[in-house]
């Protein structure tokens, strides 16, 4: 059997699983709450592996090890950015936007941020335009990697993969809402990390192991790749270090994590949930970093470094293991689209429109659900661009509107509505204006100063400590 039938009955196998989920959790869905946020019934594996799954990507895999090849020694500043923002959501965040959300009866993150008040029609549309309007773009980096990974495997047009992976995901997305995507995302996070842990230990083996990995990096690199600060110095140097560990800023502000910590069931769930949680992360972000170090080792000129990883894979492994490193690529990329379509439908369906009865609610989250992802099947068709840098600015602009004001609430505190809606309004604005002017280091204008400004507006704008939200343990 060849490589590519390999490849593809593995692949076909895997798909059938996750339609196959998709029925079995549309028998689960019978009202809006249970489309969105799972009855709030998720236990300590569904809900850690599944959180972790849907705030990483394609970014995690390929956009990862291929900035250890591209970048070098700076881009394991990545680690402690991206691993911190995990700590801090299950350590602090997450028992407490869990007691937030069951005191307020809060089913999406809008809800819960827009409280009741005459500023809450205001803050839910600037809320619902923030998450359409990045997502939209998010997603789409998310099909376009599909279709990538599937073009190279198989040879057929982008343009045709693109849409043979969409239509899968709108399918289980469909069916099951939360539900499926909550448990689909948990086996695809364990995929995940089995191939972080696999791959990177195969090819540090083929290079010598760690001794003959630091010397060789010696010779593969550059000056700039064997400084933590790339070719930046002095002033620039430390923003360049600062905006690559403000990455990590984004974490506490993603409707699609979020959501998880909120469906978590009980305090135990929360116990367990926290250590899986953690864990994943070390494994997937420090696999991934390694991967590509000793990628550069092994072949040090390579056209795309963002397929490092099929590289390094046909290089070392049999066909079948192939096929289940690519399942485990497309799954990074479905588990956070399918999470950020149900988010991004949340937000049309839901928090715009409370209005309808639960099954005519249900049919409509189902129709937005469609419309989104149609949106960005066209973006991903007809505007692509890098995978790395699409993403870093969708999760930058979500996290800034949201992470402040969220955190400054779950401190224990309201905020009055006019500070709620200008903390919003600025951190996202703000990262979209920063992004559209010329890089800085570290792009720490776009990922660091909306954070602190919104940040500061919300804390301004706090009220008295409420004492019904303060954390009692």
């Amino acid at each position: 059997m060849s490589r590519e039938s390999v490849i593809l009955v593995t692949l076909i196998a895997y798909k059938l699983l996750l339609i196959g989920i998709g029925f079995w959790a549309s028998r689960r869905t019978q009202t809006s709450e249970d489309f969105f946020i799972g009855g709030k019934a998720l236990g300590p594996w569904v809900a850690a592996v599944s959180s972790s799954a849907s705030a990483s990507s394609a970014w995690s895999l390929l956009g990862v090890s291929g900035a250890a090849y591209a970048m070098g020694l700076s881009s394991l500043l990545l680690f402690p950015a991206v691993v911190g923002g995990y700590v801090f959501n299950w350590l602090w965040l997450a028992p407490r936007i869990r007691d937030r959300g069951n005191k307020s009866g809060a089913v999406t993150l809008t809800e819960l941020l827009a409280g009741k008040d005459s500023w809450t029609r205001l803050i839910v549309f600037i809320c619902s335009f923030a998450i359409v309007f990045s997502f939209a773009f998010y997603i789409a980096a998310q099909f376009q990697a599909a279709g990538s990974t599937f073009s190279s495997s198989f040879g057929i047009s982008v343009e045709n993969a693109i849409v043979t992976g969409t239509a899968i995901i709108l399918i289980y997305t469909l069916l099951g809402g939360f539900w499926a995507v909550s448990v689909t995302d948990t086996i695809q996070g364990m995929l995940m990390a089995v191939v972080a842990i696999v791959l990177p230990a195969a090819a540090l083996y083929e290079v010598g192991g760690p001794a003959e990995l630091v010397e060789s990096m010696t010779q593969v690199f550059d000056q700039d790749q064997l400084s933590i600060s790339s070719s930046f110095f002095g002033y620039s140097a430390v923003a360049f270090v600062i905006g690559l560990l403000g990455v990590g800023l984004g974490n506490p502000g993603q409707p699609h994590v979020v959501n998880r910590f909120m469906a978590i069931k009980d305090e135990r769930s929360m116990r367990i949930g926290k250590y899986i949680g953690i864990a994943w992360p070390v494994i997937v972000y420090g696999g991934m970093l390694i991967l590509g170090l000793c990628a550069r080792v092994l072949m040090p000129s390579s056209e795309d470094s963002e397929k490092v990883l099929f590289e390094v894979t046909n290089r070392l492994f049999h066909p079948l293991v192939a096929g289940v490193i690519i399942a485990a690529v497309l799954s990074a990329i479905m588990s956070t689209a399918d999470s950020q379509l149900l988010v991004s439908a949340s937000s049309l369906s839901y928090d715009l429109n409370k209005t309808l009865s639960h099954k005519k609610s249900l049919l409509f989250s189902r129709f937005s659900v469609f419309v989104m992802c149609l949106i960005s099947l066209l973006i991903a068709l007809y505007a692509p661009q890098a995978i790395f840098s699409r993403v870093l600015f969708a999760w930058a602009a979500i996290g800034s509107a949201f992470a402040p004001l969220l955190i400054v609430m779950l401190m224990g505190y309201n905020v009055n509505g006019p500070y709620r809606f200008a903390a919003i309004l600025s951190g996202f604005t703000l990262t979209v204006i920063f992004n559209w002017l010329e890089n800085t280091p570290g792009d720490v204008l776009e990922r660091v100063i909306p954070f602190v400004l919104a940040f500061a507006i919300a804390w301004v704008g706090r009220k008295q400590p409420d004492l019904t939200t303060q954390d009692s343990r």
